[in-house]
């Protein structure tokens, strides 16, 4: 796996923030949950395609309506994008939930159950 160049990780860092930005002001879709986070972006190097990983608290059929909001208004995120960042091409956008955050709550409350059962 080739490691990201410099120019690579400031572009990941300006779509993420920018991304950020239109999920929480710009969608008026009632699907999408006002309590969603971009957690990472990942754009290939050719500015082709692009990764977004989301983060949203709630049920998991919030996390579903979530996720179809957002695609439903997927020509309407690229547009933004390409008129707030200056880039040769307009990824096309691929969102996907991250599950770390329920992930690491989940382990850490068995953490404690397990410590809480050895005193």
């Amino acid at each position: 796996m080739r490691k990201n160049s410099m120019k690579n990780t400031r572009i990941n860092g300006e779509v993420q923030r920018v991304l950020a930005e239109i999920i929480r002001g710009d969608i008026k879709d009632p699907r999408v949950s006002s309590l969603t986070s971009v957690v990472a972006v990942e754009v290939a190097p050719d500015l082709k395609t692009c990764k977004a990983w989301i983060s949203v608290y709630g049920e998991e059929d919030v996390q579903k309506d979530t996720l179809e909001g957002l695609k439903s208004a997927e020509g309407y995120i690229r547009k933004e994008l390409a008129r707030r960042v200056n880039l040769r091409n307009t990824p096309e956008i691929r969102f996907i939930v991250d599950q770390s955050i329920a992930y690491g709550v989940r382990m850490s409350k068995l953490i404690d159950e397990v410590n809480n059962g050895q005193q």
